[in-house]
């Protein structure tokens, strides 16, 4: 077998895997999507994984493609990604995501395949090949996504109290049922034009370091763009349904109107990442949301304790990821 064979079935593997990782985050982050619909009884959780992944796809019709070029081009310095980091990223992200995914914490798989592409680079040529920028937006919206989800969610809250101060609380219940199926299709449409970009984005970057599209390309082909919103519709589509009675129930309890609330907050917040090229954690922003949402009621009314097990999970998932990629990146010169 010639060196070009060599390249393109390596290359064709890395693909699948990538492929894989986005179906996982699709399949991870279902719940995201569908937790407070389905939470709320608005409709049935077989109903909201066809809903969510609906939208998940149709994404690829609404965002450019600025949070791939920010994985792809903007975390690590290209000349020094090859395939043995990209496998190591892809392997360092997917395992946190078992591990998560096993134990129905919900975690980021955002942060896990940037932590994971950290990992890779600083394992084969030290910190110094990272993009300071790219990695400083990025750990800023661990803080900042969930802080824009508590304070949108909260303030829609208040907003909604007041416009319906003097309507009977049936007549809002039932409103609202309604109003809940548009804000959970901007939030499932908003997951699916950030977290497909991620995987477009590290494809992108593997087909980049083996010489087959350009850098200065200014997108990749559309097969690969089309088969990643495809796999994370699919994988949306199979659901996370271990992690949806956390994010549902849980943390604090939800009525359709909290439900509507949070979803808006958390779909504006991340329209507003996905239009600045940010890539974030679906999680992060709507357990943000639904702490705002709760503790606007009642802030006995919010499970903080869960809350807090959550938080740990972020804080682990960078570096966790980036370990076990830095271990895959050494593992990988015995595969190939």
């Amino acid at each position: 077998m010639d060196a070009l064979q060599i390249g393109f079935w390596t290359v064709a593997m890395l693909v699948a895997l990538a492929l894989v990782f986005d179906f996982m985050n699709g399949f991870h982050d279902a719940a995201n999507s569908i937790a407070t619909v389905v939470s709320t009884g608005v409709l049935k959780p077989q109903q909201a994984v066809l809903f969510a992944a609906f939208f998940n796809v149709i994404a690829i019709t609404v965002f450019q493609l600025k949070v791939a070029a920010t994985v792809g081009k903007g975390i690590a310095e290209p000349g020094i990604i090859d395939h043995q980091v990209v496998f190591g990223a892809l392997v360092g992200a997917i395992t946190w995501n078992v591990i998560t995914w096993f134990y129905g914490i919900p975690s980021s798989s955002s942060h896990a395949l940037i932590g994971g592409i950290c990992g890779a680079v600083i394992a084969k040529a030290g910190a110094g090949q990272l993009i300071g920028a790219g990695i400083l937006k990025t750990v800023a919206f661990i803080f900042v996504s969930p802080a824009l989800g508590f304070i949108l969610g909260s303030l829609m809250m208040v907003l909604v109290a007041w416009i319906c101060r003097r309507t009977t609380p049936l007549k809002v219940d039932r409103w609202f049922r309604r109003l809940q199926l548009v804000s959970a299709g901007l939030y499932s449409l908003g997951h699916g034009g950030n977290d497909a970009q991620k995987t477009i984005g590290i494809i992108w970057m593997l087909l980049v370091a083996s010489g087959y599209i350009g850098a200065g390309d200014q997108a990749p082909p559309g097969w690969v763009i089309w088969s990643c919103y495809l796999a994370i519709g699919m994988g949306t589509l199979f659901g996370g349904w271990r992690i949806v009675k956390t994010m549902g129930q849980r943390i604090t309890k939800l009525r359709p109107v909290g439900g509507f609330c949070a979803e808006t907050g958390g779909a504006i917040t991340l329209f507003l990442a996905t239009a600045l090229g940010i890539p974030v954690s679906t999680t992060h922003t709507i357990t943000g949301a639904i702490v705002g949402v709760g503790s606007v009621r009642n802030a006995s009314a919010v499970r903080w304790g869960v809350a807090g097990n959550i938080v740990w999970a972020w804080v682990l998932t960078i570096p966790a990821s980036a370990f076990v990629a830095a271990v895959a990146y050494w593992a990988s010169f015995t595969l190939y």
